[in-house]
């Protein structure tokens, strides 16, 4: 009797479509995580030039807020040898400063032609120049009175002196656009005045004191852009920087291979800009480095998913097992039971019968009585004892076993109980053998059992070997029934687990060679079998040795 189609029902579909579903979720994943990657890359690639251009001009800054002001500190009094080691200082450190005009200016009272007007007198005492790695040059003195830079500063300071408010400090913007003047490629300062020298400054305008004369200086700062060092703090973005007129723009062709922006630089750069550069291969190497981590992420889940989905089958699949396990068992325990019950039921009857029964009659109704017993006590018996083995609830009691006595008994036993069956047995380099001669004994009765039973009417044979190898015990039960197949050996132990084949349809619940597996293990031993099919099966059974 098979079980029915409709009994447990297997949704596999929704497994795979489960599967299915989990794939495609992945791929589109990757896909969405390595658009949004490549965006990501492309807006840092725009935005994070700000952090280029800030460490860049860092040295700038710091030359124009820092070290320009430090000429303030000398109030006028810098010399030709002070402004030189100055200018030294200044070459070293920010090497886009290339020369330097340094001025020592005077500065006193004059009257002016027309309107009798007073103004102070600002002129050029001595001038210097200063280059990167070349010797001071003094410029001549009528050369740089009508030096652009000068007479513009000149101008500044007049009207600052005149005009500014000396009742409290100058504001940075006031000082900014009276002793900086900034312009491309080029920074003029003059010192900064205290609001003690405004105040003389300015009673020198009202009160003309010949031969009174203050002295300031002013330097005038030449910068080459093309000298500033590029801090590329992004080379993962940046392929190339470079420094460019602000003017510049790349050739068509160059622009459609490669990625560019571009970020002005500020103050006396300001006709400049900061150039950037990136093949198209250079940033999609960045996407890809970054996409990897979370790819890899993606693919954890989606491993994590795939391993759910398959422990789902595999319950499944486990669970129909143990069905069709549990289905069979109760299938062929109820026919075992129900066999010799409805043989004992039907002797009872005719026991029972108004008709007297001869004396033969009686003993073969007795006889049949007592076998079917028997047999629903050997099922009961092994039940039982399956249980005690998993339980840990039998103790073994050993003893010594003559080997020859041992297996002649059981041999003796089945030529009686089966006519047909041909036995034989081998005995080598073995003589005793300590262990419990019940459990093994259950060990033989289950495999020549099966022998018998698993081989074809002409084929009812079984060969017995026994040998000893090193610490063991070697039983090997090798018959010429009807095989197993190599997809079905590693089951052939499990319990309630049987093979579908005409020899097993009726008369076994699958206990077995579950039985036999357990009685071995409990006796600290193994079993094996070697099988191929219609050629015969050989199980081994190993067993430790004691002297």
């Amino acid at each position: 009797m098979k079980p029915q189609n409709n009994v447990y029902r297997k949704n596999f579909s929704l497994i795979i479509i489960f599967m299915v579903l989990i794939s495609v979720t992945f791929v589109i994943a990757l896909l969405v995580v390595h658009k949004l990657t490549s965006v990501y890359v492309e807006e840092e690639f725009a935005s994070k030039k700000i952090d280029v251009l800030e460490e860049t001009v860092k040295p700038y800054n710091d030359f124009f807020l820092n070290k320009i002001p430090e000429i303030t500190s000398y109030q006028g009094y810098l010399t030709s040898n002070s402004a030189s080691d100055y200018s030294r200082s200044v070459f070293t450190d920010y090497p886009f400063v290339r020369k330097i005009l340094f001025f020592e200016i005077g500065i006193g009272s004059t009257v002016t032609p027309k309107k009798d007007e007073r103004k102070l007198s600002i002129d050029v005492e001595s001038a210097y120049l200063f280059q990167q790695n070349k010797i001071a040059v003094k410029l001549e003195q009528k050369r740089v009175a009508d030096h652009e830079d000068f007479k513009n500063m000149a101008n500044k300071l007049n009207d600052f002196i005149a005009f500014s408010d000396t009742s409290r400090e100058s504001t940075q913007d006031e000082i900014f656009k009276t002793f900086y003047d900034v312009k491309p490629e080029k920074i003029s300062y003059l010192n900064i005045l205290r609001r003690e020298d405004v105040k003389i400054y300015r009673d020198l305008q009202s009160n003309v004191r010949p031969g009174i004369h203050y002295r300031q200086n002013m330097l005038t700062f030449l910068l080459d852009p093309y000298h500033i060092k590029v801090a590329n703090t992004h080379k993962e973005l940046y392929q190339f920087i470079s420094i460019k007129p602000v003017v510049y723009y790349p050739l068509d062709n160059d622009a459609s291979s490669n990625i560019i922006t571009e970020v002005a630089l500020p103050g006396a750069f300001s006709d400049y800009k900061l150039f950037f550069k990136s093949a198209k291969g250079y940033l999609r190497a960045e996407t890809n480095r970054r996409f990897m981590p979370i790819g890899g992420a993606v693919l954890l889940i989606y491993v994590f998913l795939m391993v759910i989905g398959y422990l789902i089958y595999r319950n499944l699949k486990i669970n129909m097992r143990l069905f069709k396990l549990q289905y069979d068992f109760i299938n062929n325990f109820t026919h075992e039971f129900k066999t010799p019950v409805s043989v004992i039921k039907i002797a009872g009857s005719n026991l029972r019968g108004e008709g007297g029964l001869s004396e033969r009659q009686l003993k073969h109704y007795g006889k049949i009585l007592d076998e079917e017993a028997d047999k629903l006590n050997d099922l009961m018996n092994k039940l039982l004892s399956f249980t005690q083995l998993e339980n840990k609830s039998i103790n073994i009691k050993e003893e010594e076993i003559v080997v020859g006595d041992f297996v002649d008994k059981y041999i003796a036993s089945f030529k009686v109980k089966y006519a047909d069956f041909k036995l034989s047995c081998k005995i080598k380099d073995v003589k005793t053998i300590y262990t419990d001669p019940v459990l093994l004994g259950s060990v033989f009765q289950n495999l020549m059992e099966n022998a018998y039973k698993y081989s074809h009417p002409q084929k009812k044979e079984l060969s017995i070997t026994i040998t000893r190898d090193r610490r063991n015990v070697i039983f090997s039960f090798m018959d010429k029934g009807i095989g197993i197949p190599k997809n079905e050996l590693t089951n052939v132990f499990n319990k309630f687990y049987r093979i579908e084949n005409k020899y097993n349809q009726n008369g076994s619940v699958g206990l077995g060679l579950a039985f036999c597996k357990e009685l071995v293990n409990f006796m600290n031993g193994e079993i094996t079998v070697n099988s191929q099919v219609d050629q015969g099966s050989e199980f081994i059974v190993t067993l430790p040795y004691d002297n």
